[in-house]
């Protein structure tokens, strides 16, 4: 006589899943705060204005290969002083390495304190290469290594 196993719980529903109106308000939450490669690029592609894409890396590192038209304000630097030509008017958008760095996150924590409104690029300009979107720099000829 074969005895059949006793189905083993489920790890995707032993918490409950959020109400339609919670799921909705999470997730339009999380994109106020961040924004993706291909929203980007279409935007950059199509000329549509009101932010600007802020490379928060090592001068270095931007002028090895950055997002084309990026501007560039590494994280140590940002403050009152070196934001003075950006428009409050324009959404920031700050990317740095990639998923495996903070950078951006931080850098997002010290505008939003100076009165912007910023979103991060998830996915830095690692998964923007990876995307293949136009970049710019001084060693673009190299494979991309993030870090």
């Amino acid at each position: 006589m074969s005895v059949l196993a006793a189905p083993k719980p489920s790890q995707v529903l032993a918490t409950l899943a959020a109400s339609p109106e919670r799921a909705r308000e999470h997730f339009a939450a999380k994109l106020s705060v961040e924004t993706d490669s291909a929203d980007v690029a279409a935007d950059l592609k199509h000329g549509v204005t009101g932010f600007v894409v802020v490379d928060v890396r090592s001068a270095s590192a931007y002028a090895d290969r950055h997002i084309l038209g990026a501007l560039s304000l590494p994280r140590p630097t940002i403050d009152a002083a070196s934001t003075a030509g950006l428009s409050r008017d324009d959404v920031i958008v700050a990317y740095c390495w990639g998923p495996g760095c903070n950078g951006a996150t931080k850098a997002a924590i010290q505008f939003a304190a100076l009165g912007f409104r910023v979103k991060e690029l998830i996915g830095g300009i690692e998964y923007w290469v990876r995307e293949g979107y136009a970049t710019e720099g001084r060693r673009m000829e190299e494979p991309f290594r993030p870090g």
